[in-house]
């Protein structure tokens, strides 16, 4: 492993050989603070940073505020019992009737 230089000069580098050998290490280091830049054939392909836990959350809550997802209250969601067919009913009527009972 060496130590990048130039505008990067804090970072380390690792080949990928390098990174496939000693990937727990890397990891350590990665969890202490360090950067570490992956290279193939001395260039680089990659890097690894820690994920700091604000950006896993940020991201959710955008998605939230978009609409797309909907956090849960943090109580036991209560289903309603399956309805069972009466007979040779399709379950194509079974729906239109519940859809229309309910408006």
């Amino acid at each position: 492993m060496i130590l990048y230089s130039g505008y990067n000069s804090h970072m380390k580098t690792a080949s990928v050989s390098q990174t496939k050998n000693q990937l727990s290490a890397l990891l350590d280091q990665v969890r202490q603070g360090e950067v570490v830049v992956i290279t193939d054939h001395d260039r680089p392909v990659a890097k690894l940073t820690a994920i700091d836990s604000m950006d896993i959350s940020g991201g959710i809550g955008m998605l939230e505020r978009k609409g797309i997802i909907r956090r849960g209250s943090g109580e036991r969601c209560l289903l309603s019992k399956p309805l069972r067919t009466k007979g040779k009913a399709s379950a194509v009527a079974m729906l239109l009737e519940e859809r229309a009972l309910s408006r």
